[in-house]
């Protein structure tokens, strides 16, 4: 999956997701000679996908859009597969005290039998109090928690969003900001309609149908794109970055190097600075290092079930029932038709949690045999006959937790390493990680890097006029 270059590199992007992808269009459509380097077999990132039979492929990790996602909508009409943007009703649901409430349209409020008549009211009033805040800067210095109580009283936040909380961040869930729920309920806000119920939009063949596109268009602007290609670390010359070292030694250069990876993992390839420089690393790496390390994040693992028959008729359900292992289940196959995937009925049931939890660290048969009975539990008719197939994904680094404050320690994008810049889902803040952001920040990267090439040669070139 490349094309040979006929020239060194103007920049290196290290990481072959939406967010490297889109930075390398944008320097490539302004005429730089760009590589890609990603570390796995094929591209994608998180958003990669899987065969689920007879080359019908869909994402490892679950994926929908919203109304608002303009960013992804609009590279998408770019690269002319504007009609494989689909919209699709869903339904959403809660599942609480073992039993399954859906929620989908503001009279399921009033239906909530779990809280009282004054806080279904109060539950609703939330959503609404909370579109009333309009810069998200009013919230930065507080917790969700905190928040939300103010919004809708105690009892609201006990049945619905702690154990929403609790289940997504674990360990931080009272540490998480208000900024992160408010982004939420914001986006949820914007894609329902006037009689409340919610459009999601989904891509026809999943978000591989993108990732070709847009791996297409970049081969026809002569951007080399390796795949396997692990990075081990970046190089220097004590004054800049020079270029990136991979793991079977070759050495690449470049003037700008653009690395997507988590924060953590940037860290790696800067600590210690390419062993085989020869000169000193720079100064700002030291405090650069720190500051990559002290972003925390949750991985992800996700059982994906391949069944002959549905678990429900919702696509989103989200588990405030702490015995329950899964923060959400969501039946991607209530959302797009199980046609599309040879009549089978396609179910995600997603954790986030430390790397070293026990769940994390079993087998992908031991997930599946651990998760049977909560399964059993919430859907009673569910048998393991209903299983056709299945799968675990895991992801080390998932989801940043964005704490009171965050932006005070966000990495940035253009570092004080010359020639660095950093792009993660840690730096769309204050919106949450999502492939829309990934776009928008990787074009933003590539946008910034192509001024300081052309800043760059400007000045090289009132230089050779002056000599």
């Amino acid at each position: 999956m490349s094309t040979n270059p006929t020239a060194p590199a103007d920049a290196l992007v290290v990481g072959g997701g939406f967010t490297g992808l889109s930075a390398a269009l944008e320097l490539a459509e302004r005429g730089h000679r760009v590589q890609v380097l990603e570390k796995e077999t094929e591209l994608g990132g998180l958003a990669g996908s899987f065969d689920v039979g007879d080359g019908r492929r869909i994402e490892r990790f679950y994926h929908h859009w919203f109304a608002s996602d303009t960013e992804i909508l609009d590279l998408c009409a770019e690269l002319g597969i504007s009609s494989a943007v689909e919209p699709h009703l869903t339904r959403t649901g809660m599942y609480y005290a073992n039993s399954i409430y859906r929620l989908s349209q503001p009279l399921d409020l009033l239906r909530f039998a779990p809280l009282s008549l004054p806080d279904r009211l109060r539950l609703g009033l939330l959503a609404l109090r909370a579109q009333r805040v309009k810069d998200w800067r009013e919230l930065e210095n507080r917790t969700a928690k905190e928040w939300l109580i103010s919004l809708g009283g105690r009892k609201v936040y006990e049945v619905v969003w702690r154990p929403l909380l609790e289940g997504k961040f674990g360990q931080y869930a009272e540490q998480v900001g208000a900024t992160w729920m408010w982004t939420k309920l914001h986006l949820r806000g914007g894609s329902r309609t006037k009689s409340g119920s919610e459009t999601l939009y989904y891509l026809r063949g999943g978000s591989e149908t993108l990732v070709n596109a847009l791996h297409k268009r970049l081969t026809e602007l002569g951007v080399e794109i390796r795949t396997g290609a692990a990075v081990r670390s970046l190089t220097t010359d004590g004054n800049r970055v020079t270029g990136v070292r991979t793991e079977t030694g070759e050495l690449l250069t470049a003037p700008h190097v653009l690395v997507t990876v988590a924060p953590e993992q940037a860290a790696a390839l800067l600590d210690p600075v390419a062993p085989e420089a020869e000169a000193a690393p720079h100064p700002a790496v030291p405090a650069l290092v720190r500051q990559l390390r002290g972003v925390q994040y949750l991985a992800n693992v996700c059982l994906v079930l391949e069944n002959n028959r549905p678990l429900s008729d919702t696509y989103w359900l989200n588990v405030n029932d702490p015995s329950f292992p899964y923060v959400g289940v969501i039946e991607h196959t209530n959302m797009d038709a199980p046609g599309r995937y040879g009549g089978k009925h396609i179910v995600y049931l997603s954790k986030y949690l430390p790397v070293d939890a026990e769940l994390y660290r079993m087998s992908d048969e031991q997930v599946l045999e651990y998760s049977l009975p909560h399964l059993r539990t919430m859907f009673p008719g569910f048998e393991r006959s209903w299983i056709d197939d299945h799968h675990v994904w895991r992801a080390e680094y998932a989801q940043p937790v964005i704490t009171p404050g965050y932006r005070r320690s966000m990495p940035v994008l253009q570092t004080r390493l010359p020639g660095l810049y950093l792009s993660s889902m840690a730096q769309v803040f204050p919106e949450d990680r999502g492939t829309n952001y990934a776009v928008r920040e990787g074009r933003k990267a590539g946008r910034l890097i192509a001024d300081r090439l052309r800043t760059g040669a400007a000045l090289h070139d009132e230089e050779n006029a002056r000599a």
